[in-house]
């Protein structure tokens, strides 16, 4: 990126490591009552409706998330991610950290991400189901960071709150830069309270409380029905663009070698804590739900969610990079971009086959005779 682009960058934002357990933070009730209305706001958002409602409701929700972040910066002393070291060239590149930080910091940071991700989906074209979709995964992320219970019915009062304008830059190409980062920030922020989700209903599974491990594994439905609307987000771009000013800036000579998906740490803890449940869960399908129908459903729920993520992410990058090879496959490669995110997907439905409710066992079946 060139120094006005450079100049444009979100802030960089720290998420905790969700491998070790923390205690919950502790806020005052006005916080917590600032939390529940910006879920309450996220809730109502017309996801669907025409502008200017949608417009609207997403302004609401901004202004009920910037209530938020005064009401939680009063009582958390701001760490600036810029100074913490990074583990990957994608965390620099992402303007991401993943450190153990502190309830109230990690709180802090993720209702931040969020403000900024609903300032440019105030202006970004994506559709109304993606919205929904990434809405709800914000919901969610704020109430599991600030461990707030999810609001009732919303207040019988229409809250006036003053609405920001969306920030828009001048240049259309330095937001579709920043939106790339944006959306990214946010899919982090889904991977990481999926992924401490997902722990934590593998401990509750190991102390044998299957019903607080059903309640977590929800949680995290919704953090990674959010994975591909946070991914469309990012890309809300033209393909050109991405083509053009986008995807050089995560190769040589501008990084020192390719970035890839597989550097992705929010996504590894992702993909370790469903290795932990499924550890603690091996059971079939039918198995598991003759023993304890609840848990079978939310596990079926949760890895059915995860399938439609790996999916999506082929078919997405098909939109993007259409027949190209990946910047880290090597070009006269015998496999492309979305061939080999196909393979993942495949993969994917093969282990998932026997332990979900409508498993492919096409592609089960095919997997298995490749490796005989």
């Amino acid at each position: 990126m060139d120094s006005s682009s450079a100049d444009r960058r979100p802030p960089v934002a720290v998420f905790r490591d969700p491998t070790t357990p923390a205690a919950p933070p502790r806020f005052a009730t006005g916080v917590h009552d600032h939390a529940q209305l910006a879920a309450t706001a996220l809730a109502e958002v017309a996801t669907h409706a025409p502008e200017p409602l949608r417009g609207n409701g997403i302004r609401r929700a901004m202004a009920a998330t910037a209530d938020l972040v005064a009401a939680v910066s009063g009582r958390v002393t701001h760490l600036p991610g810029e100074a913490l070291p990074t583990h990957s060239p994608s965390e620099s590149y992402f303007r991401v950290r993943e450190t153990v930080l502190p309830a109230e910091q990690a709180a802090l940071h993720g209702v931040l991400v969020v403000l900024r991700g609903l300032a440019d989906l105030a202006a970004a074209p994506v559709s109304g189901s993606d919205l929904a979709l990434e809405l709800a995964g914000m919901r969610q992320a704020l109430l599991d960071l600030l461990a707030t219970p999810a609001p009732g019915a919303a207040p019988a009062h229409e809250q006036h709150l003053p609405a920001p304008d969306p920030v828009r830059q001048a240049d259309p190409h330095g937001e579709w830069s920043a939106r790339w980062i944006i959306g990214h920030q946010v899919h982090v922020l889904f991977n990481v309270g999926a992924a401490t989700a997902v722990f934590e209903a593998a401990r509750h599974l190991r102390r044998e409380e299957p019903a607080a491990a059903v309640g977590a594994l929800r949680r995290a439905v919704t953090q990674v029905r959010g994975f591909p609307a946070a991914m469309a987000h990012a890309c809300a771009m033209p393909a050109e663009h991405y083509q053009r000013v986008v995807r050089p800036t995560m190769a040589p000579p501008a990084e020192p070698r390719p970035l890839s998906g597989r550097m992705h740490r929010g996504y590894k803890f992702f993909r370790a804590a469903v290795r932990e449940l499924l550890a603690e869960l091996p059971e079939p399908y039918d198995e598991l739900h003759a023993r304890a129908p609840r848990l079978a459903t939310a596990r079926d729920e949760l890895l059915e969610a995860d399938l439609i993520d790996a999916e999506r992410h082929a078919t997405l990058a098909y939109s993007m990079v259409y027949l190209r090879h990946s910047i880290a496959q090597h070009p006269d490669g015998s496999a492309n971009a979305v061939a080999e995110l196909r393979q993942i997907r495949h993969r994917r439905a093969a282990a998932y086959a026997p332990l979900t409710r409508f498993g492919d066992r096409y592609t089960a079946a095919a997997v298995a005779a490749l490796r005989d």
